[in-house]
């Protein structure tokens, strides 16, 4: 290790990296831990992200197969290989295209769920809109049928009590008048 940081830090050489030590992870976490003090050393640097691994494809079938060849007898040896291998890539490519053709079936199913769901949704939506306008269209003309109530026995208590003030008042100023009488000497009013 000696020899490494010498070469590394000859003199003359300004500005090169500098030594560092080999550190060899040992667990997963450590690993993960190195990755980003090496990312963190440089954070102005962008962070490599890798793109997404592209799906794999079978080989297109050959468009015209040229020689012909099957498994039966009077074909040569070597022949039964090529076949063979011919086979399972055919088959594999069958199998590619019965998968994704239910992948496809299951998204279109998977959509067709979710607009559903969706539209099962906007419904109650719609319902329980209409439920709680309904109970405010109610609390409103209930708190109108009140008012209207307390104007009406305000105005029919005000036209009584308007009369009965006027009665009142009218009673008042007679038993006034007759306690005036009572108290006052005779001479005041006028009688013997």
């Amino acid at each position: 290790m000696a020899a490494h940081t010498q070469k590394n830090n000859k003199t003359g050489k300004t500005g090169g990296k500098e030594a560092q030590p080999l550190i060899i992870a040992k667990t997963p976490a450590e690993e993960q831990r190195l990755k980003l003090e090496r990312l963190m050393r440089n954070p102005e640097k962008l962070a490599p992200i890798p793109d997404r691994p592209k799906e794999w494809n079978p080989r297109a079938p050959p468009e015209f197969v040229r020689d012909v060849m099957g498994s039966s007898a009077g074909a040569g040896s070597g022949e039964f290989h090529v076949y063979r291998h011919l086979r399972r890539r055919e088959y594999q490519r069958q199998d590619f295209l019965d998968k994704m053709a239910d992948k496809q079936n299951k998204d279109l199913d998977y959509l067709d769920k979710v607009e559903q769901n969706k539209q099962a949704a906007e419904d109650r939506t719609v319902k329980r809109r209409k439920k709680r306008d309904k109970l405010k269209q109610k609390k409103l003309l209930a708190k109108k049928a009140k008012l209207e109530a307390k104007k009406k026995k305000d105005d029919d208590g005000d036209k009584s009590s308007d009369s009965s003030e006027s009665e009142k008042d009218e009673k008042e100023e007679e038993d006034r008048e007759a306690d005036d009488d009572a108290e006052a000497p005779s001479f005041i009013m006028g009688k013997k």
